[in-house]
């Protein structure tokens, strides 16, 4: 019989190391991360619950869809009423921060693989890894280098999120007909204004449903990340279920809906600005 690998020991060492010679580094990521949910939970909670339902309803109306900001109002005016509007606003939070950490480390990444095929060899099976571990998996190195609370729940809410963003760019700029990129570069385009006026437009569409299915595996993470001290609607969405108190749960999961259902249209509509103006025209 063989003997068994000792896979755990191995990385358990990897995770001591790290923790002992790099936590100084992981101190200045916390601390970054954190200011950054603070600020938007600041800011999400400046305005009067009515004033930011009355805005959201504007931003989903010019988004070009009247039933979405009819519903979006709606929905939220019942969040305000079931009284979870500051639950609310820090899972909002926490979503918009890890939405944004992914976007702006996925999608140079992805550009990365769809010019270097070696790159691409080597990250995509890690994605496919990082998107078939289970997702508890991620809490526990987190809340090793991070401690509890919200910013573990980022840290492994962006590792869950991010691989949508990197393929979907990849494939967008895959998709690009060549002879479009040929004629950039007959006409004497560099390298950037082939990248960012004929290929990055042109992949739009495709980069954009990455996104949209970056920001809906953040919102996944928000009741996973509640059991390592995350706040929000997902440690009550926890503490009902671990109460048994239906009830709760089930407003508190009625709030989860909600709010995915908004992101999810709203993240959708946002960047076709065109459609409606082609409508009216």
């Amino acid at each position: 019989m063989l003997p068994k690998l000792p896979l755990a020991d191995w990385i358990q060492t990897i995770v001591d190391w790290m923790s002992t010679h790099l936590s100084g580094l992981f101190d200045v990521i916390s601390n970054v991360i954190e200011a950054i949910v603070d600020s938007f939970a600041t800011l999400f909670m400046l305005p009067h619950p009515i004033l930011f339902i009355v805005i959201l309803g504007v931003l989903a109306y010019l988004a070009g869809r009247l039933p979405l900001a009819l519903f979006s109002m709606i929905g939220f005016f019942l969040i305000y009423n079931l009284g979870y509007w500051s639950q609310t606003m820090d899972s909002l939070a926490l979503v918009v921060t890890s939405g944004i950490v992914s976007i702006v480390l996925g999608i140079p990444i992805g550009i990365w693989c769809a010019y270097k095929e070696s790159a691409s060899r080597i990250i995509i099976p890690l994605l496919d890894f990082m998107q078939t571990m289970p997702a508890f998996v991620y809490l526990l190195p987190a809340v090793t280098f991070f401690s509890l609370g919200v910013v573990p729940g980022v840290i492994a809410s962006v590792i869950f999120s991010i691989p949508p963003t990197i393929r979907l760019t990849r494939l967008g700029i895959k998709q690009v007909p060549g002879e479009l990129v040929e004629a950039s570069e007959a006409f004497g385009s560099t390298s950037m204004q082939k990248l960012f006026k004929v290929q990055l437009p042109l992949s739009m569409p495709t980069l954009m449903a990455g996104v949209n299915q970056t920001i809906m595996l953040s919102l996944s993470m928000v009741v996973i990340a509640s059991m390592i001290g995350a706040q929000g609607i997902g440690a009550e969405v926890y503490r009902a279920v671990t109460q048994l108190q239906i009830g709760k749960g089930f407003e508190a999961g009625i709030v989860v809906v909600i709010l995915a259902i908004v992101l999810d249209r709203l993240s959708q509509n946002l960047f076709k600005p065109n459609r409606k103006r082609a409508r009216r025209a």
